[in-house]
């Protein structure tokens, strides 16, 4: 008997999980003795936080309140949805329009369209991913197309309509589209920073953005903050380990402890999976100039796809600079990149050579050794 996915049954597992990892959370915070006090926080004049009718003062005050989805200001976009909405859906939406072109959007598109939902994709230029380097940005832009996304190029949305039925009409600057179940709304995100930071003197830039030096401190003497309020490497990973370097300099007698935000490995779960790293061949050439880069590409379809129908092909390519040829960026995309990417961020970090990486033995057949056979 074929079985059918379930959504719901997905969801309902999903949503167990979080609130176990929620708990876990909880009970660490209680086991190191962290007083845990819900609400929303704000700053007063005299230096302290207000929250759920309570007043806290501190010599060191962290900041870490995150971000949050953006929703564009055009009429009718209170009809859609954002991430956070994704797993308050009941059910896969029929015909669903995912707007952006970030690593959010495409993670969305690719899921929706993979469990059965007709797919478009709005991007306002030609590509999805352009931050990243052109092998990604093109490659997953192809990818999306090949499992069936509708990409609408150089599209804005100008409003959003209810139909008659209950279902959506998007009316772009290139069409109108009609009879769509749902609308996720991924343009970015804006950090949650409205917290009276003007009334204990912390500066934001013009997003709002908390402006923070090289060792996570404020404007404000003993204020910090770190994560996605300060709109650099907007990673959980990044966050946390920015934490851990500010406690150790702050409790730990480790003065010069600090997050290295160069070369953090990024990893985008697209289908198939991205894996990236440093610069990309473009920063290179500006930063390094020409003479100086040189560039290791290949493009293949990998053992696993050899008995499959559909040929889903890996792209990798190696970034390296100077004389000694310094591996500077790395970007793949295919099966197991993902995983992939780890490793060889270590060796990056340690500033491995294209010769290091020659040196190393390959293990065969894998993805992984063409990395170390690249010509």
């Amino acid at each position: 008997m074929q079985k059918k996915f379930s959504w719901p049954v997905i969801k309902q597992r999903r949503d167990a999980y979080v609130k176990r990892l929620n708990g876990i959370y909880a009970d660490n915070l209680e086991k190191s003795h962290v007083e845990h006090i819900d609400g929303n926080a704000t700053f007063t004049n005299d230096r302290c936080v207000t929250v759920a009718g309570k007043t806290l003062s501190a010599k060191h005050i962290l900041i870490a309140t995150g971000g949050y989805p953006v929703v564009p200001n055009i009429p009718g976009a209170e009809h859609g949805i954002t991430s956070d909405g994704f797993f308050e859906l009941d059910d896969i939406p029929t015909k669903s329009v995912v707007v952006g072109a970030g690593y959010i959007a495409v993670e969305l598109a690719g899921i929706l369209q993979s469990l059965g939902s007709d797919v478009s994709l709005v991007i306002r230029f030609d590509k999805v991913l352009r931050k990243f380097d052109s092998l990604i940005s093109t490659s997953v832009t192809n990818e999306l197309e090949k499992i069936g996304v509708k990409i609408c190029r150089q599209t804005q949305v100008i409003s959003v309509a209810n139909q008659a039925d209950g279902r959506l009409t998007l009316d772009t600057t290139k069409s109108m589209l009609k009879d769509i179940n749902s609308i996720i709304w991924a343009v970015g995100r804006l950090p949650l920073s409205q917290i009276g930071l003007e009334k204990v003197n912390v500066e934001t830039d013009s997003k709002g953005h908390i402006k923070v030096d090289e060792y996570q401190n404020t404007s404000a003497e003993n204020i910090y903050a770190l994560g996605d309020v300060c709109g650099k490497a907007l990673l959980t990973p990044v966050a946390i380990a920015a934490g851990r370097k500010l406690a150790l300099r702050v409790f730990g007698n480790e003065a010069d402890a600090k997050m290295d935000y160069n070369l953090i490995p990024t990893v985008i779960f697209s289908h198939p999976p991205v894996g990236t790293i440093g610069l990309s061949e473009e920063e290179a050439l500006k930063h390094y100039g020409k003479e100086s880069v040189k560039v290791f590409s290949s493009t293949f379809v990998p053992l696993y796809h050899a008995v499959t129908e559909r040929k889903v092909k890996t792209s990798m390519k190696l970034v390296c600079a100077g004389s000694q040829e310094k591996v500077v960026g790395l970007h793949m995309l295919g099966q197991g990149c993902d995983e992939i990417l780890q490793g060889f961020a270590v060796a990056i970090k340690m500033g491995a050579t294209k010769k290091d990486f020659d040196d190393t033995v390959a293990i065969h057949p894998t993805s992984s050794e063409e990395l170390v056979t690249l010509r």
